[in-house]
């Protein structure tokens, strides 16, 4: 019998693998099927190795190690926890390959998959984002020892058609929004209510750290400074109004825990008397099984937690507001906007956010919710009110 590779050894289950180190590189695969195949990995590996060193040819690496690296080099990234849920559907169809690999051909299974299971062109387009990100980084910033890109050029990558596949927003009634809280954990409860008197996003909801609260003695309430690196599209930074709803929020929560707002832990159910058995915990995401379990108990089983914000912007048009202090409310991108908020423009803001603080009986809905009303779509609902016309 010829010599052995050495770096070759038995793995478990009459597997093989590999463990070898060659010019300060390490080189491990586990779950080989034979010695044969090993020995072929590895010299497949040394050859790739050795055509870097002595070519100048470029490292490989799997769309697995570049999406590992990319969390790395983003974990401050406010997205960071739903880019990575986005990531873990389309991993199992090119988290093997090499990034050379990755195309619209190989990503044409993964959008056919999602496309049967009943997801959204949009949701789709947004893990197919993220994966295009990666792509152009490791064309672009990404280097290796050698000085040269991960990728010589990123493919483009095809996104699916948004026209006549798009879901419309569903803002909330009145009565729909009585309907859910109630059926919310307190912590939940508490940041539904907040966002539907602020209409932030739920992604800053829940990075809302108190180090950001500027207290405004004068109006009684408090406003966040948000940096930019916690906004979308992340311009400049952008101030988180409070209404009276939205400070009473803040107060119950304050002292729960030293760095994040909206916190959480679980409480006891037994031997009440004694501490909690669990510290205080940042929450990742409002988009959780609480969420989707309190909606459908109510009968909106598919409510966005971002159609809260969509509420907010449709009772500040239902109060009269100017769409530019809507704008501002909802940061929406606009040429007037300041990087640094006057105490006016906090002013103007805070009135309007008061103008919806509660339910002030305008009869101006959309029309998907009268629809719902008379459906009866959700638990507890009521007739649509028709206004009452004064006979001359």
């Amino acid at each position: 019998m010829g010599q052995k590779t050495r770096g070759i050894y038995p793995d478990t289950n009459g597997l093989w693998q590999v463990d070898k180190w060659k010019r300060g590189t390490r080189f491990r695969q586990r779950g080989l099927a034979s010695y044969d195949e090993a020995e072929r990995w590895l010299i497949a590996q040394l050859a790739a190795q050795r055509e870097v060193l002595v070519h100048g040819q470029r490292t490989a690496a799997t769309f697995n190690q570049a999406a590992a690296h990319y969390i790395s080099l983003h974990e401050q990234k406010a997205s960071l926890e739903t880019e990575i849920y986005m990531l873990k559907s389309v991993m199992p169809h090119i988290g093997h390959l090499d990034l050379r690999q990755v195309h619209d051909g190989s990503l044409a299974p993964f959008k056919a998959q999602r496309l049967v299971e009943g997801r959204a062109h949009k949701t789709i387009n947004l893990a197919l984002g993220v994966v295009r990100r990666i792509l152009n980084l490791a064309a672009t910033s990404w280097r290796d020892d050698a000085g040269k890109t991960w990728l010589e050029q990123a493919p483009m990558i095809t996104l699916l058609p948004l026209v006549g596949h798009q879901r419309e927003p569903t803002p909330i009634t009145w009565a729909e929004q009585r309907a859910l809280l109630p059926k919310l954990p307190t912590h939940l409860a508490n940041m539904a209510l907040f966002t539907l008197n602020t209409g932030v996003r739920d992604d800053v909801v829940c990075s809302l750290k108190w180090e950001w609260e500027i207290k405004v003695p004068e109006l009684g309430i408090s406003v966040f400074e948000v940096p930019r690196q916690h906004v979308k599209g992340r311009k400049k930074s952008r101030v988180v109004i409070c209404n009276s709803v939205a400070q009473s929020v803040v107060e119950a929560v304050r002292g729960q825990h030293e760095e994040f707002v909206f916190v959480y832990r679980r409480e006891r159910v037994k031997n009440l008397s004694e501490a909690p058995a669990m510290p205080y915990r940042r929450i990742q995401t409002m988009n959780n099984t609480a969420w989707q379990t309190a909606r459908k108990a109510v009968g909106l089983g598919d409510l966005h937690v971002h159609d809260l914000r969509h509420t907010v912007g449709m009772r500040l048009r239902e109060a009269g507001v100017p769409e530019s202090t809507i704008a501002d409310i909802l940061w929406h991108s606009t040429k007037t906007m300041t990087q640094h908020y006057s105490v006016g423009q906090i002013v103007e803001l805070h009135q309007a956010l008061e103008k919806v603080k509660d339910d002030a009986g305008r009869w101006n809905k959309s029309l998907a919710m009268l629809k719902r009303e008379q459906a009866g779509e959700f638990a507890g609902a009521t007739p649509p009110k028709v206004p009452q016309l004064k006979v001359a």
